[in-house]
């Protein structure tokens, strides 16, 4: 009887629980349970041992001891399958918590992402409408680029992780576009450690930091200029650099748009550390962009 009330308890406190007063809830079905058995199991035992007096004198006297017994081992159980139930709760609830938050991370990653394009796709654009009129053949070369890089950028959508190889081939693009739009003035010297063409790092990160480069660097001076980029392996982190020259004059060289702020973004949410984005001016007038991709984590995962 103690064992099938326990069972009855178990299924019936895994159906129901009352969010208050439960403590009075569980005693008071502790109490009628252990006073139903008590006088249920005395009933039964005087019908089979009647003729045992002594037993009988045992049975009475032991009756409240007995009771007492019932209830706490019967309380100990209604109290041990509420914290079972109210933990399988916790776990599901911080189940759903989880995939909510990973839902909203992955969602801010893409509309960091994307945001991006627009910006570079309207540059462009006017690069190619001035093109046109002083330039058609340029023009038409520019828009032949463009389209293919585009399209590279669609076929990037889904990747959350790409190679170096690939992410360079696709700065490669951007690059190719830009040295139609500023010709001899801009310069690039691009160093990439063998040891890194199979790393991996988030898609679509370097883009922002080179046209920032170009833009800080290029757009006011007449002059030529190079863009240095260099990618090596540290300490399993990918570390890649570009440098630019700038004005110092000029209070938007300092490197704090939109393109930075949204690379920093994205890192965090990805690696949960705000110092793997880093500027720093050397020589007074040359800007360098230091990025920073941990190796030793699943890429499968955007957490």
């Amino acid at each position: 009887m103690l064992a099938l009330a326990c069972i009855i308890l178990s299924n019936l406190l895994g159906y129901y629980q009352p969010k208050n007063e439960t403590i009075i809830f569980i005693l008071a079905l502790t109490f009628i349970m252990a006073l139903f058995i008590t006088f249920m199991s005395k009933f039964l035992l005087v019908l089979f041992f009647a003729e045992e007096k002594t037993y009988m004198n045992f049975l009475s006297f032991s009756l409240t001891v007995r009771f007492l017994i019932l209830f706490v081992f019967i309380a100990w159980c209604a109290l041990a399958n509420i914290l079972w139930y109210r933990l399988e709760e916790q776990s599901a609830t911080q189940e759903r918590l989880l995939a909510a938050q990973n839902l909203s991370k992955e969602a801010e990653l893409n509309k960091l992402r994307h945001q991006l394009q627009p910006h570079f796709l309207f540059n462009s654009l006017n690069s190619v409408y001035a093109l046109t009129m002083v330039n058609p053949k340029e023009a038409g070369t520019m828009i032949t680029k463009l389209a293919s890089f585009l399209r590279g950028t669609l076929k990037r959508d889904d990747e959350v992780w790409v190679s170096v190889a690939e992410e360079m081939e696709y700065i490669g693009l951007y690059l190719d576009i830009e040295k139609v739009r500023f010709s001899h003035r801009l310069n690039i010297d691009v160093k990439i450690a063998d040891n890194t063409l199979n790393l991996r790092l988030p898609g679509t990160l370097l883009q922002p930091i080179v046209e920032n480069a170009i833009k800080f660097g290029l757009y006011n001076t007449a002059a030529a200029i190079t863009i240095s980029l260099d990618v090596r392996l540290q300490h399993n982190h990918l570390v890649i650099r570009v440098q630019n020259p700038f004005d110092p004059e000029l209070k938007a060289t300092g490197g704090t748009g939109f393109g930075l702020t949204a690379i920093r973004r994205r890192l965090y949410l990805l690696f949960a550390d705000e110092r793997l984005l880093r500027t720093d001016v050397m020589d007074e007038n040359i800007f360098v962009t230091t990025l920073k991709i941990p190796q030793q984590h699943d890429k499968n995962d955007i957490n």
